[in-house]
């Protein structure tokens, strides 16, 4: 084979689909990997049982005592499935997963050891922090961080391992993870809409938010894969010309799935559901290549947990398959990238959804309280919902193919917009009559038939309600939930906390409770009335009418996150006992670092593939040219040769000018590079990166793609998109 990209080409072709017999329906297998409850109450003693579901349920502690019995009985019931270790599971600030290993078994001296598991070390354990990302809270010297059992997720066994899933945090008690501030939010929001909730029954002792998370992705074959270097470091493709067929026949979208796409579905949903992750749909995306699988929706610490095993999951079994998953925002330039949308909602303790109409008055009213608050929490909060889906990855998709714009709306459908007007235009400022009172009761008594047909969506929107929930369109697919999540559960809360005040007032002032409710509810409306649009994201007549309405549009990562250390958020967070000013300003630096890093990595291999690659295969297909205009030159005559090698001489001086550019432009964003590194501040850094580096990626590319065109398909080392994109 002339060149690597052709040996995977050859491996590829006889590829087939690697098909594994799975035991029955999944009814008899699901959750046989996880320590819930069924596995508790066989193992567990009642008083320990009560216990742990105490904690799960009301965030009750957990005596150190019990906690031994637990440990024992986890230990023996991992031991039972052949687990040989156990391990702390966490989420740190790098966006992953991490995990250390220990036996099961202590040395008890003369060469011998015992198997032991105890409360201690099921609680808590010490990991090495020094290397997590901190954001300038501890010194890279001090090491000490510690790991906690959170008993609301259960445990789970990958392989041969029993993980523990823990919050992570440092020597003094910050949090240095994504999971702490997540379950911090989860009870500030709990406790501001129980309250709520008590306006309308009484019976409501606790609110859970709960999250449906949509995983898209792509898969390509692992020998095409190997082959591209930047596909391997940064997840996609940095350079490469659109295919001749891409999605532009839209006939890949739900679509009969590829044979090879399928045995892989099958396999990693197998090993989902073995771990309690209800993954139930899988289709075809839009683009080829692409697909997406999606869960049934279940509590938000839970579902978090379960999206970030997944992904662990589907790129462990893409192995066994010869694939690899791609779960960068955005892959391929030119065709739909990849995002995760968040489906949100709100369910209560006595099983009602509080973002889905009832059947009477009353509780269309409580579903109009929860639904107006939540969009008046958004458009108090557009930046910091826009800060909290802001990453390198993301700014590729954001605003193309799909994906949703940088400007944050809320799209409702025409009727629930009509109902909002309505509501604001026929509740007076002052008292209202009994006759307004019914006839408000009777327009809100027609909402559940309104939303029957109320159920089609704005896919370029970034927060649309869709029948019963919110969906979050704009978090990036390989995100961690909690940061979007968090932030969603934050600002809901505080404008919870803020209507009970105001409707509290009202009642105080001798108004009945339920003319009170209407009465911020209508200014509530007034004032978000700007965050909600119902038209097409990506037109320019949005950008301009967002611009007209005091919008912003932060295209960028490193402006966006500006709303993480604004005033506004850090006491929101504060006040809420989320986190400290500490802990925000540290994940704002983390972010900026983070940045920084991903487009100082993506410049570097440019300049590696541009110039050990790129170049060198234009040069030889040139040198090929040129010996061929040389043998012309000297069996043709002086007319007949200026005739004959017009095209080569023409595609010659093309491969010269292009090699010229992308050397001098490497060049130029080598240095500018090494200007930025100089920068003595993260943000100055990460403006550096963004507005002086990045912008010779594209530049670079477009002379690359162009040479791909031109350079003999033999002598082209990088895998074209014509293959990477036709999963056989």
């Amino acid at each position: 084979m002339a060149n690597r990209r052709f040996s995977a080409l050859n491996e590829v072709i006889n590829r087939k689909a690697v098909e594994i017999n799975y035991p029955g329906q999944v009814s008899e297998y699901y959750g046989k990997h996880v320590f819930g409850i069924d596995a508790m109450r066989e193992f567990l003693s009642e008083e320990a049982f009560n216990s742990v579901k105490d904690a799960m349920e009301k965030g009750s502690p957990i005596d150190r005592k019990i906690a031994d019995q637990v440990a024992a009985c986890m230990k023996a019931w991992a031991q039972s499935k052949g687990v040989t270790h156990y391990t702390h599971w966490f989420q740190p600030l790098t966006g992953t997963t991490a995990e250390k290993h220990d036996g099961f078994f202590d040395p008890i001296g003369g060469g011998r050891v015992i198997e032991r598991f105890g409360g201690s070390q099921l609680v808590q354990q010490e990991p090495d922090a020094s290397s997590f990302p901190n954001g300038g809270i501890r010194n890279t010297f001090e090491a000490r961080g510690y790991t906690a059992w959170d008993p609301t997720s259960p445990a789970f066994i990958w392989g041969k391992t029993l993980c523990i899933p823990t919050i992570f945090v440092s020597y003094t008690g910050e949090a240095l993870d994504y999971k702490t501030p997540l379950l911090k939010s989860l009870h500030a929001l709990d406790k501001a809409a129980t309250e709520v909730c008590q306006y309308f029954d009484k019976n409501v002792s606790k609110v859970i938010a709960t999250l449906g998370w949509e995983q898209e992705y792509f898969l390509v074959d692992a020998a095409l894969y190997n082959v591209r270097y930047d596909l391997q470091q940064t997840g996609r493709t940095l350079f490469g010309h659109s295919a001749a067929k891409g999605q532009q026949l839209e006939d890949h979208y739900w679509g009969s799935i590829p044979e090879r796409a399928l045995a892989y579905m099958k396999d990693f949903e197998y090993e989902c559901h073995l771990l309690g992750i209800p993954v139930k749909t899988r289709h075809n995306e839009v683009a080829p290549a692409q697909f997406e699988c999606a869960p049934v929706f279940e509590e938000v610490n839970l579902a978090v947990d379960h999206n970030q095993l997944l992904m662990d999951v589907m790129e462990k079994v893409a192995a066994r398959h010869n694939l690899r998953v791609l779960l960068h925002e955005k892959p391929f330039a030119g065709v739909n990238g990849s995002g995760k949308h968040n489906n949100w909602s709100l369910a209560t303790s006595t099983g009602k959804n509080l973002l889905s109409p009832g059947k009477t008055p009353k509780t269309n009213l409580q579903f109009l309280t929860f639904f107006i608050n939540t969009i008046k929490a958004v458009h108090e909060h557009a930046d910091l919902m826009r800060a909290s889906i802001a990453t390198a990855n993301n700014d590729h998709r954001l605003g193309a193919n799909e994906a949703p714009p940088a400007i944050m709306s809320v799209f409702l459908g025409s009727q629930l917009n009509n109902i909002l007007d309505d509501l604001e235009k026929s509740v007076p400022a002052g008292k209202m009559t009994p006759e307004i009172k019914t006839a408000l009761k009777l327009g809100i008594g027609k909402i559940p038939d309104i939303l029957l047909d109320n159920t089609d969506r704005n896919r370029t929107s970034p927060f649309a309600f869709t029948g019963n929930k919110f969906e979050f369109r704009a978090v990036g697919s390989s995100a961690n939930c909690s940061g979007a999540m968090t932030v969603l559960n934050a600002i809901v809360a505080e404008q919870l906390n803020t209507f009970i005040k105001e409707v509290n007032a009202l009642v105080d002032q001798k108004i009945e409770k339920d003319e009170a409710i209407f009465q911020v509810l209508k200014k509530y409306i007034v004032e978000s009335k700007k965050i909600r649009f119902e038209g097409n994201g990506y037109g320019d007549e949005w950008v301009k009418e967002a611009k007209k309405r005091g919008l912003n549009n932060i295209t960028t990562t490193p402006n966006a996150l500006d709303a993480y250390v604004s005033d506004k958020s850090l006491h929101l967070f504060e006040s809420l006992s989320i986190m400290s000013h500490r802990e925000q300003e540290a994940r704002y630096e983390i972010c900026l670092e983070t940045y920084t890093k991903k487009i100082q990595i993506e410049s570097r291999i440019i300049g590696d593939i541009a110039l050990n690659q790129v170049i060198p295969s234009a040069i030889k297909y040139q040198k090929t040219l040129i010996d061929n205009v040389n043998g012309m030159k000297s069996i043709l005559s002086a007319d007949e040769f200026k005739g004959a090698a017009q095209i080569q001489l023409e595609l010659i001086k093309e491969i010269s000018e292009r090699v010229n550019v992308i050397k001098s432009d490497v060049d130029k964003m080598t240095e500018e590079r090494k200007q930025a590194n100089t920068l003595d501040s993260a943000k100055k850094q990460a403006l550096a990166y963004c507005d002086k580096v990045k912008p010779y990626f594209e530049s670079i590319r477009y002379h690359v793609d162009k040479l791909e065109l031109i350079v003999d398909d033999v002598q082209w080392t990088l895998p074209k998109y014509r293959e990477l994109l036709n999963l056989r």
